[in-house]
């Protein structure tokens, strides 16, 4: 009961807290690049309901400038960590400072710095495109020609001009999507925090929505990117923290993240016939292969080093035990397999699981 209570009044806070968002500046041109200046940074932020901890002791250090990529599966904490951040809802224990501001402390100076595109997007039935984004222009203080120009720009920028007059309940969930993402290219924020940013969006669109925050981060604005999409985290995070059930497992670079899993190439070999356990203990005996999964009917994914001399030995192996190869894919690791690494799960098992 008590998670219940407290998740229903964060919801009935979000508008109170959306409509004090109001800082609209822009950055001067060509401000890329990293400050190595932390412009957020947690300590042991924590918010429990009732048993459940949704956010265990984080400890996180955001510096400005950067896209800074949050992963995890559903449920691992990183929207709840984002609440906390707006100031939505109250950590339970330690804190957090956002340009200086610390959200417990001074929670209107801590929203003033920060834009919100919202996991869901927060639209009223009866409006249009324009309608939010006019409004939202008005909250950030823009005068009646700028605001105009503005939001023109943006809607042109998610290809919804045409759109702009239909009521919210006639666009799809995509396109409601876009219209949040333009909320944050009207207020160009000091901080952009996005949540999910291409969720129901085509390819195409992601790719579209990608340069859009390259472009705001190349004017000023740090943004964090909280995303279960992997591809994506990788794509445009200059440094990613990978959550899971509420607790940091590791934050780095991707290339560092990749580059730390023993046994850096990665082989995946599809069996006509289900390898014995016999071949399985072989496998695991040769040195150079650091660690062997099963991931699915008839398929192993094989880590490891010098994937050039191996791999005769290792077709050898299934050919002595009279195993077919019907297809063999060997890659780099990619961020589910630093997940695996941490946790034993794929972020598509652990979306299951939690």
């Amino acid at each position: 009961m008590q998670l219940k209570v407290s998740l229903h009044e964060a919801t009935r806070s979000l508008r109170y807290v959306y409509e004090r968002i109001t800082s609209c500046g822009s950055f001067p041109s060509g401000a890329s690049g990293l400050s190595k200046t932390p412009i957020i940074k947690t300590d042991n932020l924590t918010k429990s309901f009732g048993k459940l901890a949704a956010v265990d002791h984080l400890n996180l250090i955001i510096e400005e400038g950067e896209i800074f990529g949050l992963l995890g599966p559903n449920g691992a904490g990183k929207t709840t960590t984002i609440l906390m951040l707006t100031t939505v809802i109250r950590p339970t224990e330690g804190t957090a400072t956002v340009a200086g501001f610390d959200v417990k402390k001074s929670p209107n100076k801590t929203r003033e710095m920060i834009g919100v595109c919202f996991q869901e997007p927060k639209l009223l039935w009866v409006s249009t495109p324009w309608d939010v984004l006019n409004w939202h222009a008005k909250v950030c203080g823009l005068s009646t020609e700028e605001r105009k120009k503005r939001v023109r720009w943006a809607l042109e920028q998610v290809d919804m001009w045409d759109d702009r007059r239909k009521t919210v309940h006639a666009l799809s969930g995509g396109m409601k999507k876009r219209v949040e993402i333009a909320k944050i290219l009207i207020q160009r924020p000091k901080i952009a925090i996005v949540d999910e940013p291409t969720a129901q969006i085509d390819v195409v669109g992601k790719h579209r929505i990608w340069n859009m925050l390259r472009d705001l981060r190349k004017e000023g604005s740090t943004i964090i990117l909280a995303t279960n999409e992997l591809q994506e985290a990788d794509a445009l995070s200059d440094r990613v923290a990978i959550m899971h059930k509420g607790k940091l497992l590791v934050c780095d670079t991707p290339k560092k993240l990749k580059d730390s899993i023993p046994g850096g190439d990665i082989m995946e070999v599809q069996l006509e016939k289900e390898a014995p356990k016999k071949v399985l203990t072989e496998l695991e005996a040769l040195k150079e292969i650091v660690t062997v999964k099963e991931v699915g009917s008839n398929v192993l994914r094989l880590y490891l080093n010098q994937v050039e001399a191996i791999t005769p030995r290792i077709m050898k192996l299934f050919f002595d035990h009279s195993l077919h190869i019907v297809s063999l894919h060997m890659s780099e690791p990619s961020l589910d397999d630093v997940f695996a690494h941490f946790t034993g799960l794929t972020l598509e098992e652990a979306q299951k699981t939690d």
